[in-house]
């Protein structure tokens, strides 16, 4: 592994920047808007429209904490609960009917959607941070 450090590191910083831009996208196109037309949009559904970015991203940590042999629990299961969340927010929101629009987004249904994609960008940091702990782990 000494050989191909440079290559861990690579793949580490690409994976953990990709993984935060679902995260930081809404809020820099929030800002965008704000300081060009004073007007407040947060898009709060963005770290969901950027899914295939958190598994490529989670890909290129679990390679690299694979390769370093550190910090790869920690992003396996911060994957496989965003994973879940996400697919049960939007099962839940498809069989009670908010997705379609035959229900109003209020009362338990609602909040339970919510709470799961909460969890699913709470689930998103976690990948985040365990980049961010790998890489620490790589340039001491």
């Amino acid at each position: 592994m000494k050989k191909n450090i440079a290559l861990t590191k690579v793949l580490a910083i690409t994976g953990t920047v990709i993984v935060w831009l679902p995260i930081i996208a809404p809020i820099m196109f929030s800002l965008g808007l704000i300081i060009s037309k004073q007007i407040f949009r947060f898009d709060y559904l963005m770290p969901a429209e950027l899914f295939p970015a958190v598994l490529v991203g989670s890909g290129l940590l679990i390679w690299a904490a694979l390769r370093a042999q550190s910090r790869l629990r920690l992003i396996v299961w911060g994957l496989g609960i965003a994973i879940s969340f996400l697919a049960g927010g939007q099962a839940l929101a498809v069989v009670t009917g908010l997705a379609s629009g035959k229900i109003e987004p209020t009362g338990l249904w609602w909040a339970l959607v919510s709470t799961s994609f909460i969890l699913y960008s709470t689930a998103i940091m976690t990948i985040g941070i365990g980049g961010i702990l790998l890489l620490r782990d790589l340039f001491k």
